[in-house]
């Protein structure tokens, strides 16, 4: 009998925002940089396009009523059954960027972790990446959707709403802060030095963290945000990691 494998790398995407070629690309960086026996899943609304390599499931529904999505779907991998799944789920965004081996997210010994966001002084983490057993705090979603009118006037989107959760269950834990960085906090240099300087990558970033814009796609041409503050000099050097 086969043993089942319980290391999985998952990820989701729906609508339009993200095309194929991103679920492509992260799957190729995973299977670079993760020597680990796992499976890679992708929790879609649309596999056309998709690389044979990648397993494919439909999102886990997550009920609430009309309002801006701002990430809820992602509550659904905390479903008590996550398709055919066992163990241990590393949960990535579509638009990171993997720059070194990433073994050492699975060997953190915790029940959950994710970034800490930079943006925030308080518990709040930032999903682009986190770890949870699968099948452990279906709690969070049968909660959410009991109460989803509530949750989301009083949490922005679902990151600060699942880290609120776990910093309650007493099992919130953040990745080591040199490992996942933002890019436009930590690469990006600050005005008006952005508009002659490029962006350098920090040393022992093992994910790089794309929110808001620029996207990866924009990072790379090169980008100018509302009134000129949020200049990006074309990024070649994302060539070396990431599928153009």
């Amino acid at each position: 009998m086969t043993t089942p494998i319980k290391k999985n790398v998952i990820c989701m995407k729906w609508g339009t925002k993200f095309g194929p070629q991103y679920v492509n690309r992260l799957y190729e960086m995973v299977e670079k940089n993760l020597t680990i026996p796992h499976r890679f899943i992708c929790f879609t609304d649309d596999t056309t396009g998709l690389n044979k390599g990648i397993e494919t499931f439909p999102i886990p529904e997550v009920s609430f009523k009309n309002g801006p999505e701002r990430g809820w779907n992602k509550l659904g991998v905390f479903r008590k059954t996550l398709a055919d799944l066992e163990g241990e789920a590393l949960f990535l965004d579509l638009d990171v960027l993997i720059i070194r081996n990433i073994d050492e997210f699975f060997n953190q010994v915790g029940d959950f972790f994710i970034i800490k966001d930079w943006d925030f002084k308080n518990y709040i983490g930032n999903s682009s990446v986190f770890k949870f057993t699968i099948g452990q705090h279906d709690d969070i979603v049968d909660y959410f959707e009991k109460h989803s009118d509530e949750i989301r006037q009083e949490f922005r989107n679902e990151q600060a709403y699942l880290s609120y959760k776990m910093k309650e269950k007493g099992i919130l834990q953040y990745w080591p802060k040199q490992w996942c960085v933002s890019f436009k906090r930590h690469c990006l240099k600050p005005f008006p030095l952005n508009w002659f300087m490029s962006p350098t990558l920090p040393k022992d970033t093992k994910i790089l963290i794309f929110h808001g814009h620029p996207n990866p796609e924009e990072a790379y041409k090169g980008y100018t945000g509302k009134f000129g503050f949020r200049h990006v000099k074309p990024t070649k050097w994302m060539e070396k990691y990431w599928k153009v």
